[in-house]
């Protein structure tokens, strides 16, 4: 099996379970809904957000535009990058993996974004229908993302004397998310982890290659 399809087979894998997990959220559950996991610490809650990862917004209609269309520049990119590292042999395997987990989770949060809206109605109060008679609840690339997996592991209060959050309570861990920003996280905590010496490895092994090639050239003259 070649590096491209090893690659590829892990981008399907991811957008699948992805979006089929999202697909079966916003066709089982409305907004808010949830059940318990594993005891109070692992709930699958039903939320959509407007943003980023995690539940991060971004504000506006003009604000959710420019972030879809960011995001499909920043995978088109990611892809690009991907397919370059698997054309050279000297850039370990594992390496493609964490990229292709990003490339995989950004996609998955694209699609939510730009066809959700149309392929869903609303899911306040009620359990959305896939492909309703009467449309979608939004627009391309109005859609929200969904996320579902909830960590609240401890709550607990802020000390008084902690400047800006003292006296206040807090929860650990609090934001929702789901696959797509697992694989993102993990792309990225892997290279940071395993591979940050590569990126200077890479980038030296190329000046080394533009001196080689320019050196013909200079003697010439």
């Amino acid at each position: 099996m070649s590096r491209l399809t090893k690659s590829l087979g892990l981008v399907f894998i991811v957008l699948l379970v992805d979006q089929l997990l999202k697909v079966w959220i916003k066709t089982n559950m409305y907004l808010g809904q949830e059940f318990s996991v594993l005891g109070d610490w692992f709930l699958i809650h039903f939320v959509e957000n407007n943003g980023m990862a995690f539940g991060i917004e971004f504000a506006g209609e003009y604000g959710k535009m420019f972030l879809s269309l960011f995001r499909i520049v920043a995978v088109a990119g990611i892809g690009w990058y991907m397919i370059k590292l698997i054309k050279k042999e000297e850039v370990p395997m594992g390496f493609i993996f964490c990229i292709a987990l990003i490339f995989a989770g950004a996609i998955g949060n694209i699609i939510d974004s730009a066809f959700y809206g149309l392929i869903f109605n609303e899911s306040y109060g009620q359990v959305a229908q896939l492909l309703p008679e009467e449309g979608g609840y939004s627009s391309f690339l109005h859609g929200k993302v969904v996320d579902m997996f909830y960590f609240p592991l401890f709550s607990g209060r802020y000390p008084e004397w902690l400047p800006f959050w003292g006296g206040n309570d807090f929860l650990f861990f609090r934001p929702v998310f789901n696959i797509a920003d697992s694989a993102i996280t993990i792309g990225i905590f892997s290279i940071l982890l395993f591979y940050r010496q590569l990126f200077s490895e890479l980038e030296h092994k190329e000046k080394q290659a533009e001196e080689l090639a320019e050196t013909p050239s200079e003697q010439e003259s």
